[in-house]
């Protein structure tokens, strides 16, 4: 059995419980809006990818593909909590973003200990080529299309403005031949660079994750994947815009990851900018004494995917 598979149950849930622990719950006073539950955006092993699509009550022809921070695990019960209804963490990306007008589409990934990298990456990379191709029928426009994520979750969506493109022009499924990189990202406290020292609980779910038993030392053989899984090493000009949210006391993951991806873009001269919320942990949420980091998601999104 390998290293994966030996974590045990506790374990897995304590990772869940730690890294999946997004921004909080944002309070809202208005109805919620329509949501279209169960969508199916591919098809693995006869196990069907799931997305919950957000419809706001006037849409702005724009949307966004959301992906919440689970430590890039999934539960492993028949029971188990679906990614896609983290209800913290979609009060604070998601509900502001629908009330903005932006057509939000939650997914689930396949999730470690089960499936490995780069499954998860896969999975973004086909839900946001599943809306793409699917523009029409959500209302959208498929040239203009955001990601925004938390933690893990932030992983992968900084995945999709750095590095994912075109499809594979000879598959027979339209979906699978579209492009996958999206215009514009926010990563809400995003491990970007999966070499560098992390604590104990992300250190475990990063090596789950990659499939090795623990983090490796620059001597390894896996040393190399570590570096290939990670967004910082694909920085390139032509990137797209990423905002970074992060807690400056983050024990999760390090502050320092969102600081060294934006020295990254920026050295590589993309539009980019932190915002740093003092003194917030891995978990946290809109407080008077935070900056409006919820307001700046949405003037992101407003200010690189929306038409003036």
């Amino acid at each position: 059995m390998s290293s994966v598979g030996k974590l045990n149950a506790g374990a897995v849930a304590l990772m869940l419980a730690t890294l999946g622990g997004g921004p909080t719950l944002l309070a809202q006073t208005s109805a919620p809006s329509p949501v279209e539950k169960n969508v199916v955006y591919g098809m693995f092993a006869g196990l069907a990818l799931l997305m919950d699509v957000h419809r706001p009550e006037k849409g702005n022809g724009v949307g966004v593909v959301a992906v919440t921070g689970t430590g890039f695990h999934s539960g492993t019960s028949y029971d188990a909590p679906q990614m896609k209804e983290e209800s913290n963490q979609l009060g604070v990306y998601v509900k502001p973003l629908v009330a903005a007008g932006y057509t939000v589409f939650v997914i689930n990934h396949r999730g470690a200990p089960q499936f490995r990298y780069p499954a998860a990456i896969e999975d973004a990379e086909r839900a946001v080529r599943f809306v793409r191709v699917n523009a029409a029928r959500f209302g959208i426009s498929p040239e203009r299309i955001g990601a925004v994520g938390a933690s893990s979750g932030g992983h992968l969506v900084s995945w999709l403005g750095v590095r994912s493109g075109p499809g594979d022009s000879s598959d027979t499924d339209a979906v699978n031949r579209g492009q996958a990189k999206v215009q514009a990202v926010v990563a809400f406290c995003p491990p970007e660079d999966l070499t560098a020292a992390f604590p104990t609980y992300a250190s475990t779910a990063i090596a789950s994750f990659l499939g090795t038993a623990r983090p490796p030392s620059p001597k390894a053989p896996e040393w190399k994947l570590y570096q290939t899984a990670s967004p910082i090493q694909h920085v390139s000009p032509d990137d797209a815009p990423l905002l970074l949210i992060h807690g400056d006391n983050d024990q999760v993951v390090p502050f320092e990851q969102s600081e060294k991806m934006e020295a990254a873009l920026r050295q590589a001269q993309v539009q980019t900018k932190l915002i740093r919320v003092p003194g917030a942990g891995h978990a946290f949420g809109p407080r008077p004494d935070y900056p409006d980091f919820t307001g700046e998601m949405v003037r992101w999104f407003d200010t690189h995917l929306r038409r003036q």
